[in-house]
């Protein structure tokens, strides 16, 4: 039997990742003037400076434009001039004002789960942002706990296990992030429903996951409810 029902937040409830692409294309166009974006890997880059700072930053949009500030010095060797520093800081601004939109079907999705299970959302990234998106979904009510985390990890499950006193077994995580949403779930005993999004963020990426019995796929909000039962009686 299915207990306790962990959702993620960006690009399973909400729109997320495309405001993201949106300003690293921004950021491309920016460095353009300065160098040869081909030849420079760009994108590897700035990937290589977000993962190492993420430890230091945390996820989220403040995060990527401090590293998009630190690989435009590097990268034009510092000749990239402070209105353009202006321009890089303004995307990140951006990203945290962007609009709070759900994914269609989500909320009757998430509604149909809560009826029959305890629901919580399990979200990470900037506090701040993540607390302004949550409160703009019109969703908080619906969940008996909100967790913001800083990483999605094993640790992080075990201990909501843990609080709601609840056997892994009795999880399952909605996420479309294989990383963060579904490998540590299912390493636990847990299960996990895999909604793919149509853009994700590189590091986010996972290579060596196999799909098992314990991982249900499907394709858009309205498979949801359907995948939670049919686990309860596997």
């Amino acid at each position: 039997m299915i207990d306790l029902v962990g959702f993620d937040g960006d690009d399973t409830l909400w729109r997320s990742q495309e405001f993201y692409d949106q300003a690293q294309e921004a950021f491309e166009a920016i460095l353009s003037r300065y160098v040869d974006l081909t030849a420079k890997g760009l994108r590897d880059a700035l990937l290589a400076t977000e993962r190492g700072n993420i430890a230091l930053f945390g996820y989220g949009a403040k995060g990527m434009a401090l590293s998009m500030i630190e690989s435009a010095i590097e990268l034009t060797d510092g000749r990239i001039e402070a209105r353009d520093i202006h321009r890089i800081v303004r995307l990140g601004k951006d990203v945290l004002s962007h609009p709070v939109e759900l994914l269609p079907g989500i909320r009757d999705a998430v509604e149909a789960v809560a009826a029959k299970h305890r629901v919580v959302l399990i979200t990470k990234g900037d506090l701040f942002h993540q607390e302004y998106k949550v409160a703009r979904s019109g969703l908080a009510d619906i969940f008996h706990r909100i967790e913001i985390v800083s990483e999605k990890d094993p640790a992080a499950y075990a201990r909501l296990f843990g609080e709601f006193e609840v056997g892994p077994d009795r999880f399952a995580m909605v996420g479309n992030s294989l990383k963060s949403d579904i490998v540590p779930v299912v390493e636990l005993g847990g299960w996990g429903v895999y909604m793919p999004y149509h853009s994700t963020w590189a590091h986010e990426l996972v290579t060596e996951f196999a799909m098992t019995e314990r991982v249900i796929e499907v394709a858009d909000a309205s498979g949801i409810a359907a995948a939670i039962e049919q686990m309860q009686g596997a």
